[in-house]
């Protein structure tokens, strides 16, 4: 997909970007190359492929749950900026 440079233009007022001359005529071209690129990756068959699959070997990144007692209201409360009657206190939200 060949881009005109006031497509540039416009794309790089969305990025709020100053670009000169030669930056246009640079990026017109890089960015075409970007769509070619991105339409012939549409032209794959990926309908066998799982859309969670990856190269990578599953690794879980999470520790493993462990059932530990609950923490006391003072051991919440510790590191509360403040609280009352053994709840949070906080400012009011609406007036």
């Amino acid at each position: 997909m060949r881009l005109t440079i006031e497509e540039v233009k416009h794309i790089a007022h969305l990025a709020r970007l100053e670009l000169s001359e030669d930056e246009l005529q640079r990026f017109t071209e890089q960015l075409s190359e970007i769509l070619d690129y991105a339409a012939r990756l549409q032209e794959l068959d990926t309908s066998h492929i799982l859309p969670t699959s990856s190269v990578l070997p599953p690794r879980s990144m999470l520790r493993p749950d462990e059932v530990l007692p609950p923490l006391s209201p003072e051991e919440i409360l510790r590191n509360a900026a403040a609280s009352a009657q053994g709840q949070f206190k906080v400012p009011p939200v609406l007036e």
